[in-house]
Order: C-alpha cells, then sequence, then structure tokens
C-alpha cells in the first residue's frame, strides 16, 4: 500500500499549466476537433454521394 503516497508525491511534484496555457490548450482542442469534424463530414458526404450514384445507375 505505499504505491497511494506515492500517488500523491507525483501529483504533487507534476507542474500544472497556468491559466493562460490552459486556455490556450483548451482552444487547440477546439479547433482540432472542428477541423476533423469538418474533414469526417466531408469524407462522408463524398462516400455517401458516390454510393448513392452507383445505387441510382441500377
Amino acid at each position: 500500500m505505499r504505491f497511494i503516497p506515492g500517488i500523491f508525491k507525483v501529483l504533487k511534484d507534476t507542474t500544472w499549466p497556468d491559466h493562460k496555457q490552459r486556455w490556450k490548450d483548451f482552444l487547440a482542442v477546439l479547433e482540432y476537433t472542428a477541423f476533423f469534424t469538418v474533414i469526417i463530414f466531408l469524407f462522408d458526404k463524398l462516400i455517401s454521394t458516390g454510393v448513392l450514384s452507383i445505387l441510382n445507375m441500377f
């Protein structure tokens, strides 16, 4: 059971980001999320349009 005090020591020794850095990180996560959401949406539209055009040919 010595690992529990070790956990608290690691948490105490960890350097946490300041307020400004937390906002930068948060905005970066939002930007990456928006970027990949748009990429996935466009890829889905491209695939579904292609599949529908193939199905309409038959």
